[in-house]
Formats: C-alpha cells, structure tokens, sequence
C-alpha cells in the first residue's frame, strides 16, 4: 500500500491538474460563444453571394470561366485545417484518418496545403514529399484575411496547372459534442443545377436582378470571392469545433480527475485508519506486556 506522504503528494497534484481543465473548460466555453455568433453572422452574406452566382450560371453562355474548367482529376491538392495546440481530444485525427481514407480510395497524386501544427507534425512524419505549403504559428486570427491569402494560393496553383482539383479538409461543426470530419470540393467549381418542382407544388420564381457589366466580368470577380467566402466559412467552423472539442475533453478531463481524488481519498482514509489500528494495538501489546511483567 502507498505511504499516506504519496498519497497526500498524488491528490495535490491531481487536484492541482483538476483546476487547471476546469479553467481551460471555462476559456473555450467562452470562445465557443463567439465564435458560434461569428458562424451565425457570416452565413447571409455566404448565401446571398451563392444565389447571385446562380443567377448569373443561368443568364451565361458557356464557357462560364477558368475556375470551372472541367478536368480529369491526377493532380490534387488538399487544403488541411488542423490546430496549432492540443488537449482537444480525437478532433485532429479523426480528419486526419479520414483524408489518408480518401487517398487510399482515389488513384491521385496528393499534395498538402497544411494549416496547424498538429496536421502538419501529422503528415511530416508520414508523407514529407506531398506537402506543398505549410503554416505553422504564421496567423494569429483566422480572420479573413487568411483566407484570400488561402485562396489566392490554391486559385493560382489551378489556373497554372499544377494541379486538377482542389480539396478542402475540415471539421464541421455540428455542436460541442459532434464535429464530424468534411471534404469538400473547391475547384473546379461546378455549375449549380436547377431544382425540379413538382407540377403538385406552387412554383417560386425567383426574383429578377439587373447585373452590370456582363456575366463574364462578373464571375471573374465573384467567383475568386466566392472561394474566399467558402474557406472563410470553413475556418469559422474550424475554430468553433476546435473550441468545442476542447471543451468536451476538458470538462471530461475535470470529471475523472474528480473520479480519481474520491478513489485516493478513499485509499488515503483506509490507509490512515490501518496506521491508526495499528498504532492502537502496538501501544495495548505494550500496555499488556508491561502489565504482566509487573504482576
């Protein structure tokens, strides 16, 4: 059994660890609310600039423009949204598994646009020949500015050729317990279909818009910007699901340390009774032995 000093030491230190998660609980908890009003305020200006482009796919002759060139897929690169620290449970590899799942199912050639530390610790010490661009600790916010920076990158890397398609790799954030791993395309971009409305159903015709200058003009400049607005949108929830699951590992966290100062507090408390006993039936053996000595 421990010495009663060990367990004193063991329950000071856990209980030292416990205020430390339960802290780390409270500053996500409290970043996750902003980042959640963040995602929620984002989101109009995202669909609004969807449905003027689909209006647009649908006044334009093709060829609409560059970024929707259609090609065989060879080449592909991965933009890959990872953390730059830790202590957020499965978040980080769960993506990770499910990007290397895609690799394994698809006969491509692979290169990395890598964001974090951990994605970057991740495929450096599995595939360090594919990945093509790294930041580590480069941006402090990911406002942004960070994604036109992104999507300058990757929209140049497209239209030179070096690659066929362009992937984005992210955690979607669904709640503070569930952020399930998402891959989606963004280059090239595909033209939005037409949704059929039963002949049953009232039909909504869309509102008439006057666009100034051409179609051509137009998608040369929304289209960059509708990138920009997809990898912004993307590290919004990024970073709420990082803060969301750093909440959920922490607050467990605090739990099983709690957990565990009751199963050492238990351990301390029998071994202090056992001492006590013992000490009691040293000292009456001794009364005893004394005693009959005397007689």
């Amino acid at each position: 059994m421990l010495s009663l000093k060990l367990l004193r030491r063991r329950i000071a230190s856990v209980r030292s660890t416990q205020q430390i998660t339960r802290a780390m609980y409270m500053v996500s908890a409290a970043r996750l609310r902003r980042a959640q009003e963040r995602i929620i305020n984002a989101r109009p200006y995202a669909e609004k600039l969807r449905e003027v482009i689909t209006h647009l796919f649908e006044r334009a002759e093709r060829p609409y423009h560059p970024l929707m060139e259609p090609r065989e897929l060879r080449r592909v690169e991965i933009l890959l949204l990872s953390t730059e620290k830790g202590l957020c449970g499965s978040y980080n590899i769960n993506l990770f598994r499910e990007v290397e799942r895609l690799m394994a199912r698809e006969d491509w050639e692979v290169s990395f646009t890598i964001l974090g530390r951990k994605g970057w610790d991740y495929f450096r010490r599995r595939y360090p020949e594919r990945i093509k661009r790294s930041y580590v600790e480069q941006f402090r916010h990911l406002d942004y500015e960070v994604a036109r920076t992104l999507a300058g990158e990757l929209i140049g890397d497209f239209l030179k050729g070096e690659v066929d398609g362009v992937f984005l790799a992210y955690n979607y954030f669904r709640s503070p317990l569930s952020q399930p791993p998402r891959i989606e395309r963004l280059l090239p971009l595909e033209v939005p279909e037409t949704e059929e409305v039963p002949l049953t159903e009232p039909i909504a015709f869309p509102v008439e818009h006057i666009y100034e200058p051409e179609p051509g003009e137009l998608f040369s400049r929304l289209l960059p910007r509708f990138i920009e607005v997809m990898i912004h949108r993307a590290l919004l929830e990024h970073t709420a699901g990082e803060h969301g699951a750093r909440m959920t590992a922490m607050d467990n966290a605090t739990k099983n340390a709690e957990e565990l100062i009751e199963k050492l507090t238990l351990l301390y408390n029998k071994a202090r009774q056992a001492s006590i006993t013992k000490e009691v039936t040293e000292i009456s053996s001794t009364a005893e032995a004394l005693k009959a000595q005397r007689a």
